[in-house]
């Protein structure tokens, strides 16, 4: 579509890791080997917490609801950077390119709310044990858990429709692997600095959780260090080391790409910290959470021996 002189975009150019031409086939066999290991993981949880009745408290609820977050999150930029990895159509359209910047923002900070509704959770348990029942019910567990999904879904469309409503014209590469705020500016025509202030405004709401779950951790720290048995402290810690290794890992290399300034720091640096928060942490979290966690791996060893005995039957 033209308007005068220029020449609107219509689909976007990714150049994903093209300057790493010749270690396009090893990172493709180890980016599909990390995606078909954190869906099978993932998806392991999911059905564990399922059919375990022992398992049926808020925290696995929430653990449950944040690997379901996890398959959609690593889902909306793996499929195609599995495939300009193999040199096939590096094109997306406009409107594709702008659904993927909403999914990837909106279930990014839909898990950021979710670690903070998982801080508020264990901060219940060992604070406030006497009162964790009443509050933490069925129905306020669901309510916390949608809370999360509603803002993230919420938050996401106003940088993305701020974003989409600037005249793009001239150079349609985007030097990433996936369409991101940051990249589109940079090839945006006109004025960008006040859909800029908006993107940072709203990207500034998502360090709120953050906010939340240091708070949240000071007061369960400090609970902890009251308790005089160091038996009775390492079960309290040992409830929250799994989240807290979870949540500095998502939000330590997000805060590097989206806060602090580039400074030094190359377009392809940028691109492999992005790696790490959008492909390799959803990964990490089904071993962390079954790991780390007793009745966790007690429940899987459960099931994995049932069927071994059931196959042995058939045979």
């Amino acid at each position: 579509m033209e308007d005068g002189n220029e020449t609107r975009v219509r689909e976007f150019h990714l150049l994903g890791f093209s300057s790493f031409h010749r270690f396009q086939p090893l990172l493709f066999v180890i980016i599909l080997f990390v995606y078909l290991i954190t869906i099978t993981g993932n998806v392991v949880i999911i059905l564990v917490v399922r059919m375990e009745t022992c398992l049926h408290s808020p925290m696995y609820l929430f653990i449950s609801t944040l690997s379901v977050l996890e398959i959609a999150y690593i889902s909306v930029t793996v499929p195609k950077l599995l495939t300009l990895l193999l040199g096939a159509n590096p094109l997306v359209s406009f409107v594709g390119c702008f659904t993927q910047v909403y999914m990837f923002h909106s279930l990014g900070i839909s898990e950021c709310v979710l670690l903070g509704v998982m801080a508020f959770d264990r901060y219940l348990a060992i604070c406030k044990p006497l009162h964790y029942t009443t509050i933490m019910t069925s129905q306020s567990c669901i309510q916390l858990a949608s809370f999360a999904w509603v803002m993230g879904f919420l938050d996401a469309l106003i940088p993305t429709i701020f974003t989409a409503r600037l005249r793009f014209c001239a150079s349609n590469q985007i030097n990433h692997f996936f369409c991101d705020l940051a990249p589109l500016l940079n090839l945006a025509c006109g004025d960008i600095s006040f859909t800029a202030m908006v993107n940072t405004l709203v990207g500034g709401c998502s360090l709120i959780p953050l906010c939340l779950i240091v708070v949240f951790y000071v007061n369960i720290i400090w609970a902890i260090l009251q308790i005089k048995t160091t038996e009775g402290r390492h079960k309290a810690f040992s409830t929250c080391s799994s989240h807290l290794i979870v949540a500095g890992l998502y939000y330590g290399s997000a805060t590097i790409v989206y806060v602090i300034p580039k400074g030094s720091r190359s377009v392809e640096n940028d691109k492999l910290i992005a790696l790490m928060y959008a492909v390799f942490t959803p990964m990490l979290n089904p071993f962390i959470y079954s790991l780390r966690n007793k009745e966790v791996r007690h429940a899987i060893n459960k099931h994995v021996n049932r069927l071994k005995m059931t196959r042995t039957t058939l045979k």
